[in-house]
């Protein structure tokens, strides 16, 4: 696969702007919201944003695949290996937004021979981008300014009394009591985008991101992984395998992954991975 070139991607930082900026501008009116499974929203604005990325991404890149969130006919492009793919998610944390919360990311992500390579996370409500890959480095854009590296801040080593966790809301309320036996020194913390989560891993907020229900999917995964990968944090599952994002790794009719998922520095998955599948097997 041709490497991204730095006109290409600075063309993607555009984009995922203008979309982030767009639906920081359509949160302030009146919105609508629909419910497209159980607990599981969409709004307009995940539609109106689907369409602007999925039709620019396809003029810039049009021998590429390309799936998002919102058309279910592109799914069957996971089946195109000897392509680069893109994956949109045109609102990451739609309960956020639905709920004029700020952690709402706009996201894209691109993988080759089913490999996460570069990823965009956009937070509209601060106005930041974080973007960059295994050829591409790893950046971060403040407003409109010119991108400057983003450096990851390794946390304090998992201690007695310090040992920070990103989970999910229902993983923790799920998860939470039987981790906390497991590990007695975790803190949880969450915040509604998974590509937000992934970056307060790579900033040194959290020593780990654990997510365990099952119903995320590759346009969640792929730009967050390609952006911890390039920061050297360890992406795995409870039995240390790899994350895969191949058609035999995931359920086919909804690109949600099956494998539980571990996002984390080195030491804490080193430290509490097996502890960890210890709390879910018997949780």
């Amino acid at each position: 696969m041709p490497s991204l070139l730095p006109e290409q991607v600075q063309q993607i930082n555009q984009l995922v702007r203008r979309c982030g900026q767009q639906a920081r501008q359509m949160a302030t009116e009146e919105f609508q919201v629909y419910e497209k499974g159980v607990n599981d929203y969409v709004t307009n604005v995940d539609r109106t944003l689907d369409q602007l990325l999925t039709e620019r991404l396809t003029q810039l890149f049009p021998g590429d695949g390309l799936i998002s969130e919102e058309n279910a006919d592109s799914w069957e492009t996971i089946h195109l290996r000897d392509r680069r793919l893109w994956l949109i998610d045109p609102l990451d944390g739609t309960d956020d937004f639905i709920h004029r919360k700020p952690h709402y990311s706009v996201m894209v992500g691109a993988m080759a021979d089913y490999q996460p390579c570069a990823g965009w996370v956009y937070a509209p409500e601060f106005d930041q981008m974080y973007f960059g890959g295994e050829d591409v480095g790893l950046f971060q854009i403040d407003s409109n300014r010119a991108p400057t590296p983003l450096i990851p801040k390794t946390p304090a080593l998992p201690a007695p009394d310090f040992c920070p966790i990103l989970i999910g809301y229902k993983d923790q309320k799920r998860y939470g009591e039987a981790i906390v036996k497991q590990v007695p020194a975790a803190k949880f913390d969450s915040i509604g985008s998974f590509g937000l989560k992934v970056l307060q891993v790579i900033q040194g907020h959290a020593g780990l991101y654990l997510y365990l229900n099952g119903r995320v999917k590759l346009w969640d995964t792929v730009g967050p992984v390609a952006l911890a990968q390039a920061a050297g944090l360890v992406c795995c599952d409870l039995a240390g395998n790899a994350l895969r994002f191949s058609p035999d790794a995931i359920d086919i009719p909804t690109l949600a992954h099956q494998q539980p998922i571990i996002i984390g520095w080195p030491a804490y998955v080193n430290e509490l991975r097996s502890r960890l599948e210890t709390a879910v097997a018997l949780a």
